[in-house]
């Protein structure tokens, strides 16, 4: 192993250490030199791994062929990036834990578009927020924007179809590897994605999705838009976590009002009193972002 790249691609195939443990080894030791020569008491001195996993962490570094890893995500058109390579998305860089490292399906230079707009919403949908969501996302699809959402049930597969049915570009977030979709009735989505737009994960193909993955998942999908849009929430849902890795990360933060009298509406509204911008039409976000609307900017696309 010769370089940083190669040591992560072999320590995202390893058991037993957590990709936020992984970063906190990077910021002591940017050459991952260390994982060669600590000793086990020292690894659990850091708080890099608990002793049930060190030896299993142990066993795979040691044992891992990068050959064979490298082999079989080339026959699946599979790209591993790491927070080194120059195609590495400068708005994931600059949110406070940048994943070290993404495995990617598609056209990567989706990353370097100038606009993008994360999205994030309730499973359970209603018709009303789907409807919403379109109107608002069509003119932005329509005026370039990139749509970044997590391929969930409801409002993140609205976002990702009215992109594709609309000749956009779509970005999905994965809160699991390529071999195990979620939900599984998005696997046929999925895969348009990976064909023709982009999807990410920053957990290697054969890891299956766990419960703490989405909210780790959700911060990228904050992070990877120049802001992001609430369309329904419940209260204490994911969308919300959304929203707060996007305020924490400086990025603007969007909300489609609803009824009170519906439940999917009360984490919207409980953003807009708490100081999310409420959005009923696309100029509503492209004022926040640029002063302008769509009519003034002059550079919709017809």
């Amino acid at each position: 192993m010769n370089t940083i790249q190669d040591k992560l691609l072999l320590i995202s195939h390893c058991r037993g250490i957590r990709a936020a443990k992984l970063r906190r080894l990077y910021q002591i030791d940017h050459s991952f030199s260390l994982l060669q020569s600590l000793k086990s008491s020292e690894y659990l001195s850091l708080g890099l791994i608990t002793p049930s996993y060190y030896s299993t962490f142990s066993e795979d570094f040691s044992s891992l062929k990068l050959s064979a890893i490298r082999a079989n995500l080339e026959k699946h058109g599979t790209h591993f990036l790491t927070i080194l390579d120059p195609l590495y998305p400068d708005l994931l860089k600059e949110i406070p834990d940048p994943p070290l490292f993404l495995f990617c399906k598609g056209n990567l230079q989706l990353f370097q578009h100038p606009e993008s707009l994360g999205v994030a919403g309730a499973r359970q949908s209603t018709p009303y927020g789907r409807e919403a969501l379109d109107k608002i996302l069509i003119p932005l699809i329509k005026r370039g924007f990139v749509i970044v959402s997590g391929l969930a049930e409801g409002i993140d597969t609205a976002a990702h179809a009215v992109c594709i049915v609309n000749g956009g570009r779509t970005i999905a977030v994965l809160g699991g590897g390529f071999q195990h979709i979620y939900p599984f009735s998005n696997r046929a989505l999925a895969n348009e994605i990976g064909r023709h737009h982009l999807l990410i994960s920053e957990y290697a193909p054969h890891i299956k999705p766990q419960k703490w993955h989405f909210p780790e998942r959700n911060r990228l999908i904050s992070g990877l838009g120049n802001g992001t849009l609430i369309a329904e929430a419940k209260q204490r849902s994911g969308s919300l976590i959304t929203a707060q890795y996007a305020m924490e990360q400086g990025r603007d933060v969007f909300a489609i009002p609803g009824r009170i009298l519906d439940c999917t509406s009360d984490g919207t509204n409980e953003l807009i009193k708490d100081g999310a911008k409420l959005v009923m039409t696309a100029e509503d976000i492209l004022e926040e972002f640029y002063g302008i609307g769509l009519k003034a900017s002059g550079t919709a696309k017809e």
